[in-house]
């Protein structure tokens, strides 16, 4: 299990390592979207509650520019 959740974290962490470079595309916001979801499961376990809102609102902001 805690394997698990290192390799989620790392996975989240590449994922916005990679993402601004393609970020104009669908598939770049997607990346980011993942990104930032993996790294809230992080956050929230250990208790970093700004930086789930702040991830929360990213993937929003993300999600708003992929739909509008």
């Amino acid at each position: 299990m805690k394997a698990a959740r290192l390799l989620t974290d790392w996975l989240g962490a590449a994922a916005l390592c990679c993402a601004p470079f393609i970020i104009d595309t669908t598939e770049g916001k997607a990346l980011a979207i993942v990104g930032l979801a993996l790294l809230t499961l992080q956050a929230l376990r250990v208790s970093c509650y700004n930086l789930v809102f702040l991830n929360i609102i990213g993937i929003g902001g993300y999600l708003y520019a992929i739909y509008f």
